[in-house]
């Protein structure tokens, strides 16, 4: 439900933007806001999740995107579907770090591994899923359904999940670091310091709040820009507001007690280099789906079943590229992986910027995306592998949370930035393509870009042992 989420919207877009006379901004908060609060709000969710219990978050997130996915479906203006996508994005934040959690503390050793094998692969098929399922229901019942859809699933999932899902059971280690907790809790009170009552974790919501904020404002700058222009006080004044937000969030994190990400290990080389890959990666396949899908259906007037078909080997050549990319990075490394897949992604968006309104988007168009989205594959598996593989065991779950939340974050900024580039193009009743071009060879470019930052900042040489793509080590 929630990879689906992230790509089902796209084919919709030119539908929900003319039932609802939305304008390009609009249609653009649509999809960056589930994102945006997805990404932001993830590593809390995981703190909430180890100090309420897995399973109560998990059935609280499901509640909550439920709910929000009815708001999102009955909308009948902008403002309610954007609000609609922003709870979606809480719920989901609570929802993926428990159920992961759930995953690794019900099952051990290899079958840990089979688990989170299969948890992987579903998040691979998530994004064909979705730009199949977008085209069905948006040619058949409307748009609406895309919202609607996750009702009966949510519904069915809350119902199943506390007798499939069994309440955590206090072993003989919980009860030994419960000890240890009290036994430092107990120090920390002799030493005069302060300590909640019965709190197993402080939460720190000043910290996902700052950087969830700043992240939205940004934005918001990135949008205008399109119409407003890049040099004008309403951008400007919103990317400055941006700085200031992220400012805060370094200094609450450096004063936080149980801090949401610690800095120290945000500027550690690995979590870097892989909060950076994943960034880009995510931006970069966002953007070409939003450009895409725009194009395809207010150029070319394909029908969203169309678009949604057309979309299809694209979404098969991402999860191929990523386990080619699985696969090479344990012989040859995660460094000359993440500089290729960088390297044909460009060569993909710059084969894309043919596109003809006079010409079929099977031979301009897709022949590009597929390529591009081969070298996408790769670079998320690279973000997400060496960075694990190059962090203490003491810090594999906080840099986890951080290459997820850039994992959400990059696709807001990535189609902020091409729907402002392009938005001479997304315009009602226009007819020219320069914005579509002008936003791919953006792309291609900062593909490029990548691929050269990518040869001196993400770590060199194989992966220790055999690990590839698990984040998750057996010290549970």
């Amino acid at each position: 439900m929630l990879i689906v989420d992230i790509t089902v919207v796209q084919v919709a877009l030119p539908s929900i933007g003319a039932d609802l006379g939305l304008g390009r901004e609009a249609l653009t908060w649509v999809v960056t806001t589930y994102t945006l609060c997805f990404g932001g709000l993830m590593v809390l969710g995981g703190r909430l999740a180890d100090a309420l219990g897995a399973r109560r978050t998990l059935l609280a997130g499901l509640a909550v995107f439920t709910l929000a996915s009815l708001v999102a479906g009955v909308a009948a203006n902008g403002a309610t579907l954007i609000a609609g996508r922003a709870l979606q994005g809480v719920g989901a934040a609570l929802m993926s770090p428990s159920a992961l959690a759930v995953i690794t503390r019900t099952f051990h050793g290899d079958r840990r591994g089979r688990a989170l094998g299969v948890w992987a692969a579903i998040g691979g098929t998530g994004a064909a899923a979705g730009v199949l399922l977008g085209g069905l229901l948006t040619a058949g019942p409307g748009w609406t359904w895309v919202f609607y859809v996750n009702v009966p699933i949510g519904v069915l999932v809350i119902a199943a999940l506390p007798a499939v899902v069994p309440a955590p059971e206090r072993t003989a280690h919980d009860e030994r670091a419960a000890h240890d907790e009290r036994a430092a809790h107990g120090e920390r009170a002799a030493h005069g310091e302060q300590t909640a009552h019965g709190e197993r974790a402080e939460i720190d919501v000043p910290g996902a709040a700052a950087v969830t904020l700043a992240t939205g404002l940004l934005i918001y700058g990135l949008v205008g820009a399109g119409d407003a222009g890049w040099a004008s006080t309403r951008t400007l004044l919103p990317l400055a507001g941006s700085a200031v937000l992220y400012t805060v969030f370094v200094l609450v994190e450096r004063n936080a007690r149980e801090p949401l990400m610690r800095i120290a290990t945000l500027t550690r080389r690995p979590v870097l280099s892989g909060a950076f890959v994943m960034l880009m990666a995510t931006g970069l396949m966002l953007g070409l789906f939003f450009l895409s899908s725009l194009h395809l259906q207010h150029v070319l007037r394909m029908s969203p079943l169309e678009t949604g078909l057309l979309f299809l080997p694209v979404a098969v050549a991402i999860t191929a590229g990523a386990q080619l990319g699985a696969h090479l990075i344990g012989r040859i490394g995660g460094r000359p992986v993440a500089v290729a897949a960088f390297a044909l992604t460009a060569l993909g968006a710059w084969l894309m910027t043919r596109i003809d309104p006079g010409a079929s988007a099977y031979t301009t168009l897709l022949p590009g995306f597929v390529v591009a989205a081969l070298g996408i594959g790769p670079a998320f598996v690279t973000a997400t592998t060496t960075t694990m593989a190059n962090v203490p065991s003491g810090e594999a779950g906080v840099a986890s949370g951080v290459v997820n939340t850039f994992h959400e974050l990059g696709g807001s900024i990535g189609v902020a930035v091409v729907s402002s580039v392009a938005a001479a193009g997304l315009t009602p009743g226009a007819t020219g393509i320069g914005g579509f071009t002008g936003a791919l060879t953006v792309c291609a470019v900062a593909a490029a870009a990548t691929a050269v930052v990518s040869l001196a900042l993400v770590p060199g040489g194989r992966p220790a042992g055999t690990f590839v793509g698990h984040g998750h080590g057996h010290g549970h």
